[in-house]
Formats: C-alpha cells, structure tokens, sequence
C-alpha cells in the first residue's frame, strides 16, 4: 500500500483543497412572470418551462 514519505505542508493542502467550496447556485429571471429560478428548471410560480406550460398552476 503506498504511503506518503513525508507530511504535506499546511499551503499545499490548502491549494489542493482551494476548489472545495461550496458556490450559490445559478438564479436565473423566468421570462413570463419574473420570479428567480435555477435554470433548467420549471418555473415554480408560473408553471412555464420553455415557453409551454407544463404545470397548471391556480392564479
């Protein structure tokens, strides 16, 4: 089993460990009523999801 000869430094671990954070997700304005939603997603407002209506929704 490979070990490691040698203790890594504190600088190296935190450059390996620099792309862990965690990042906010991506909001992006619905088209038809404006409301922040992830892309990709059906709008949980309106219903809508590139351009049709996919969810009915009680307005």
């Amino acid at each position: 089993m490979a070990v490691p000869k040698r203790k890594h430094s504190n600088s190296r671990t935190g450059k390996r460990r620099s792309h862990h954070a965690m990042k906010p997700k991506q909001l992006q304005s619905c088209p038809r009523c404006g409301t922040p939603q992830p892309s990709h997603v059906v709008c949980p407002n309106c219903g809508q999801y590139m351009g049709r209506t996919l969810v009915e929704t009680e307005e």
